[in-house]
């Protein structure tokens, strides 16, 4: 029988987000969740071995470190950023107002790219399943949009339900890639066990350029976990450790399952099978060293994994909205947090309402759900993080010259322009390596690159004219917000 607070019994209470919800392993289910790793793995890391030879985990490597060089930056400053808006409470603290304002619509802009764009690949995914396991064969519309309900509905509920969810989902996807890599090291792989992979003549290639590419889009979301700072057990311990486990534990993970599947084939025969059937090659290995019923498993686990990754980003994207609900700049009914649920449901419904009408769109206009819904809405989205990445890296040095602190120089300053040097390296590769992301014409190319920068520029011309029109909300904009009760 369950038990309901006077808060829960009263319509009329000003409910919030229920704080203290949330400890290290909750947030760090909803990031690495929101990276997918099965899904990024058997979908992306053949591509990353055909175009990168056998190096190709050194590059995921390199990926985290560079991550875990942004989060020491990042982290020092969530010690002294109370807001829940994240990415533009920083850089509007270290780089003000109208940069912030820029970053919060580019924000917006980029998790519900990072989003929406997934119902086109959860659509495939399901068909594909679907199709191996039954022989049926669906239209991806009605895919898309029970999706959308599904995950609607897993964002209406509590934060703790959801951290569940995701925790259950999360050890189905790592669980079967660890199956796989027990049957490889079990059986010794195809010629033996090598660590070829971390040599630098292996790593040291041109090629190398673009697994760094895909290796960075691979830890798209990592930087949510100070979103959920106001539901947080202790945050200002819980964020960090959350942000570096979830950084650690993707790099590390990564870098090893790519580097299992190397061994499954061989050294001298990976890169032609991941030219063969780059889509088949992780269930031809779970086949090969576990059993068919393995490969399966692993259908089923990456329409699960699509599933997990949109709950992350759809929880994270509700918060967004709820913050800048509560800063004036989006309507306030945005704002309200279920009585019961706590959650930030009006936002949650809206997102829902938006990811359908792209949705439909999509499917009326003809399109696939993946090379299309999926990569054209995707791309613009990862590249507005990676400028959200960058911007806060730039704004770590710009805070801390202008406050009274205690932290040191290698957290306020060297780490974060180490960081910013990196990750503006980073968002050059993917820029000129995005046709390898979308396979699309150089005027779609084109147009999906400027959106990010256009976004920005519309959200800093939004700061010109709430400093004119709405002058209370503009001098409000990413304040420290009053302690929750």
């Amino acid at each position: 029988m369950s038990v309901t607070t006077p808060e829960e019994r009263t319509p009329n209470a000003t409910a919030t987000l229920r704080s203290g919800s949330l400890g290290t392993a909750d947030i760090a289910f909803f990031v690495v969740s929101a990276a997918a790793p099965l899904t990024v793995m058997a979908g992306v890391a053949p591509l990353a071995i055909l175009l990168g030879g056998i190096g190709a985990p050194a590059g995921y490597l390199i990926a985290g470190i560079t991550l875990a060089v942004f989060a020491v930056g990042f982290t020092t400053m969530s010690r002294h950023v109370k807001s829940g808006g994240a990415f533009y409470a920083y850089i509007t603290r270290g780089l003000g107002r109208p940069v912030g304002i820029g970053a919060a619509l580019l924000a917006l802009i980029g998790y519900n790219g990072m989003e929406i764009g997934v119902y086109g690949l959860l659509a495939s995914a399901a068909k594909d399943t679907l199709h191996a396991l039954f022989g049926a064969d669906v239209p991806w519309l009605p895919i898309s949009l029970a999706g959308l309900l599904v995950i609607g509905y897993g964002g209406f509920r509590s934060i703790d339900f959801g951290a569940k969810v995701l925790g259950v989902l999360l050890a189905a996807e790592t669980g079967i890639l660890v199956l796989l890599a027990g049957g490889v090291l079990v059986k010794g792989g195809a010629h033996g066990l090598s660590g070829a992979s971390f040599a630098p003549g292996h790593v040291l290639v041109s090629g190398t350029a673009v697994v760094l590419a895909f290796a960075f889009a691979a830890f798209t979301g990592f930087e949510s976990t100070v979103i959920y700072r106001r539901e947080a057990r202790d945050p200002e311990r819980t964020v960090p450790r959350a942000t570096y486990v979830a950084i650690g534990f993707l790099g590390l993970f990564y870098a090893f399952v790519v580097w299992i599947v190397i061994q499954a084939f061989g050294n001298a025969g990976v890169v032609a099978a991941a030219a063969k059937d780059p889509g088949g090659l992780f269930f031809s290995a779970i086949t090969t060293y576990v059993g068919s019923w393995a490969a399966d498993l692993m259908h089923v686990f990456i329409v699960t994994s699509v599933i997990a990754s949109l709950l992350a980003f759809h929880n994270a994207i509700n918060r967004y909205v709820l913050a800048l609900a509560e800063e004036g700049v989006l309507p306030k009914a945005m704002g309200r947090v279920h009585p019961r649920h706590r959650s930030p449901y009006v936002a949650g419904i809206a997102q829902t309402v938006l990811g359908a009408v792209v949705v439909v769109a999509f499917w009326a206009a003809g399109a696939d759900p993946y090379s299309q819904l999926l990569l054209w809405v995707n791309t613009p989205g990862m590249i507005g993080l990676f400028t959200l990445q960058l911007l806060v890296a730039i704004a770590v040095p710009c805070y801390f010259r202008r406050v009274s602190h205690q932290e040191g120089t290698v957290r306020t300053v060297v780490a974060p322009i180490a960081a910013a040097l990196l990750l503006a390296t980073a968002i050059g590769l993917v820029i000129t390596h995005i046709d390898l992301f979308t396979g699309a014409s150089d005027s779609v190319n084109t147009a999906l690159i400027v959106i990010a920068p256009a976004v920005f520029v519309l959200g800093v011309a939004l700061a010109w004219w709430l400093r004119r029109r709405r002058p209370q909300v503009y001098a409000d904009f990413a304040a420290e917000p009053a302690e929750q009760p």
